[in-house]
């Protein structure tokens, strides 16, 4: 019987850059990061609170699960925005909005 949900997959196209935005500027927190041969990496990420759910930073590569044309079409999904949908929660959305401002990150 299922009894939980224990990982879910944001995928983005590069993976340093994805972490630094996570980490640095919203708060999460590093779970696993561990190399995954040939220039994969395993990347899991957890809110502070909610440490059973972890966020894995999947790179849109070919490889492992991607053809070539399979990450071609899936680029362009992640950059226009519409590959992938999830809600985060959060006390004070002014307060966070000015925190997030004050670390640059650009809301569009």
């Amino acid at each position: 019987m299922i009894t939980k949900l224990s990982h879910v997959s944001i995928y983005v196209l590069d993976q340093e850059s994805a972490f630094d935005f996570y980490v640095n500027k919203l708060g999460f927190k590093v779970h696993t990061d561990a190399p995954m041969g040939e220039g994969a990496r395993w990347l899991t990420l957890v809110a502070p609170e909610q440490s059973q759910l972890e966020i894995t930073l999947m790179a849109v590569k070919p490889g492992m699960n991607f053809s070539e044309e399979t990450t071609n079409q899936m680029k362009i999904l992640v950059q226009n925005g519409t590959f992938g949908l999830g809600v985060f929660e959060i006390a004070d959305i002014n307060a966070t909005y000015e925190e997030l401002k004050v670390k640059g990150v650009e809301f569009t």
